[in-house]
């Protein structure tokens, strides 16, 4: 263990994190970012990021995060590759420990850890993701303008992004494993009087296919229940199942809601002073790029008013 004392310990890489660790750094704190085992986050898997102000036509995922990336080295920040495996916020300082052995003590904690979206665990889902594939419609809608697509899932969040699709598909198809949905009534009400929106009953997504192209053509699905194939011929596959936040770390030291999202108060502040969250670990609601950038420098300026009045 060293016998330094970090002013700000940053857990996490993606905008959020990077966005702290930008204003800790000019405010001369010296922030150390722990990047994680994916460092950048999402963005790393996102093509054409169109919707982050500031960029006239558009920008990749990972050279967002590059120049993100580059900007907090810029001012000071110190960026840590490696996993944090276990953190005591219990002591004062807070002790986060990297990989096997490795302890760092901090005043401060910003918590930008975010939250995952769940997949269906398919490989070819994997390969396709920004290439067909998403988990995100606001962020990538418009790239299917008049094309058809499909939704996988049956919760509120399913039926949200299939009528938000509609404004930019000619078809949306709704992919479900049983034979009603588990959204609210006013959600399936809506969708189903969505002309443009349709339903595969009874189904599961067991490939994805693009043609040797290396973009989308086609879901392969299963029923069920009669074990029935086929192919729906689609350019964009949208997997709205859920998303977990990468809490496990905090369990049992933090507040968090049912879900296991970072409950925040009073800014980015968390139920123990001097740790934060920001990004989406707290946010089960936006998880946009720029929201969690914004997160981010909110966390820092109320880490640097922790440091300097307690």
């Amino acid at each position: 263990m060293s016998d330094s004392v970090r002013n700000v310990v940053i857990i996490g890489s993606g905008p959020a994190g990077l966005t702290a660790a930008l204003y800790t750094a000019r405010a001369n704190l010296a922030p150390i970012v722990i990047e994680g085992l994916e460092a950048g986050g999402q963005l790393m898997l996102t093509t054409a990021v169109e919707n982050f102000p500031g960029f006239t036509d558009g920008v990749m995922g990972p050279d967002l995060m590059a120049n993100m990336r580059g900007q907090a080295q810029r001012f000071g920040a110190e960026l840590r590759t490696g996993q944090v495996t276990k953190v005591n916020l219990q002591v004062r300082p807070f002790e986060v420990t990297i990989g096997e052995a490795e302890v760092v003590r901090a005043h401060t904690i910003i918590i930008s850890t975010g939250a995952s979206a769940r997949l269906l665990g398919l490989p070819s889902e994997r390969r396709l993701i920004g290439h067909g594939v998403s988990t995100c419609a606001t962020c990538d809608g418009f790239f299917f303008r008049g094309r058809p697509i499909a939704v996988v899932g049956g919760g509120d969040s399913a039926l949200e992004e299939a009528t938000f699709l509609t404004r930019f598909a000619s078809s949306v198809t709704v992919i479900h494993r049983r034979d009603a949905l588990r959204a609210s009534k006013v959600m399936q009400d809506k969708a189903f009087a969505n002309p443009k929106i349709t339903f595969e009953w009874d189904s599961e997504v067991v490939d994805v296919m693009d043609g040797g192209q290396g973009a989308v053509t086609a879901a392969r699905l299963r029923h069920v229940k009669t074990g029935a194939e086929k192919d729906l011929p689609i350019d964009g596959l949208f997997v709205a199942i859920g998303h977990t936040p990468n809490t496990s770390l905090f369990s049992g030291q933090l507040e968090m809601d049912a879900n296991g999202y970072l409950i925040t108060r009073d800014g980015m502040k968390t139920n123990v002073p001097g740790v934060f969250a920001c990004g989406d670990v707290q946010d089960p609601v936006y998880r946009q790029a720029i929201t969690a950038a914004g997160s981010g420098c909110m966390a820092a300026l109320d880490a640097e008013k922790f440091i300097e009045h307690g």
